[in-house]
């Protein structure tokens, strides 16, 4: 199944929201949708969901217009909706069945994912006597109990410890491999780049950049390289001599011990350095590119005036 974005417009009165969104996410693979606050995630995702209307553009399941009575939706906003008053079994049985399924479906549903949560012996509590992680583990079941084709995470891993944090990798990559569409807005960038395949910016309404994740950093110039060695000071003064002619810079980096930072003149010159490294009979534990991270590439799509 493939979801695809044509050239959404949105308006609230005189304010432009979103201009020109195009995108698409396919079955068993999860898109980074990312930008600041008030980009414009939020009004895409109501959209995708029919919460809101487009003013123009369209959004097609398989290059037909979506009917939504046939998609089964599984939504987790970043500000969550569970009922803290309310016994936990009653409200996630309740919200199934407003999603489709019979009391019974539902029922069945709510034991297997309380137990996936490990969150059975609390199902007879009200949700407000949880702790905020395992308020969120609750809000995840309540998601995911219709079995949904098209799942949208917002800010999914907020609040959670590490070992409730590794709960939910293990349930998205499920998801994906189950062969759902899945929507992850974050701005916990590790996340973005463990589960995404590709991400879009939103920036002012606006996709500033899409594609894959690792076609985008090759994109970038690769004449940055990480070279770890237990020999960092010696290899310094060797490249600086031996290659000083395709070198810009050869220099300690202060943020990680035994490791030098080279610029070469022009990235053609990595296989000649590698060949000098090992000529010259250096211990190298690593010899990487430095690409930008995820974190570098959003900053700079997402500034001021971008």
């Amino acid at each position: 199944m493939q979801l695809t974005l044509n050239n959404l417009f949105k308006s609230f009165g005189e304010k432009e929201v979103l201009r020109d969104i195009s995108l698409s996410a396919q079955s068993g693979r999860a898109l980074g949708l990312l930008g600041r606050n008030g980009a414009g995630k939020t009004t895409t995702i109501r959209i995708i969901m029919g919460v809101f209307l487009q003013d123009k553009g369209s959004i097609e399941i398989d290059g037909k217009t979506i009917d939504r009575s046939k998609i089964r939706f599984g939504y987790m906003p970043e500000e969550r909706g569970l009922y803290p008053k309310q016994i936990i079994s009653t409200q996630l049985i309740y919200l199934a069945q407003l999603r489709g399924m019979s009391r019974q479906e539902a029922s069945k549903a709510c034991e297997a994912w309380l137990e996936r949560m490990s969150m059975s012996e609390y199902k007879n509590k009200k949700l407000e006597t949880l702790s905020k992680g395992n308020q969120q583990k609750i809000q995840l079941a309540a998601t995911l109990m219709c079995d949904p084709q098209i799942v949208i995470l917002d800010e999914p891993f907020s609040g959670l410890d590490p070992v409730n944090a590794m709960l939910l990798k293990d349930v998205i990559k499920e998801m994906i491999a189950g062969g759902s569409i899945v929507l992850f807005s974050s701005h916990q960038m590790n996340y973005i780049e463990e589960f995404c395949e590709s991400i879009a910016i939103i920036n002012s309404g606006s996709i500033v950049l899409d594609g894959k994740i690792n076609d985008i950093k090759r994109s970038y110039p690769r004449d940055k390289i990480s070279i770890t060695s237990p020999q960092s000071e010696k290899l310094i003064s060797f490249l600086l001599q031996k290659m000083s002619g395709d070198i810009l810079t050869a220099e300690a980096d202060s943020e990680s011990e035994n490791t030098v930072k080279v610029r070469l003149k022009d990235e053609g010159f990595k296989s000649r350095l590698l060949a000098e490294l090992s000529n010259g009979g250096f211990d190298i534990d690593c010899f990487r590119v430095c690409e930008p991270s995820l974190n570098d590439i959003f900053v700079q799509y997402t500034e001021a005036g971008v």
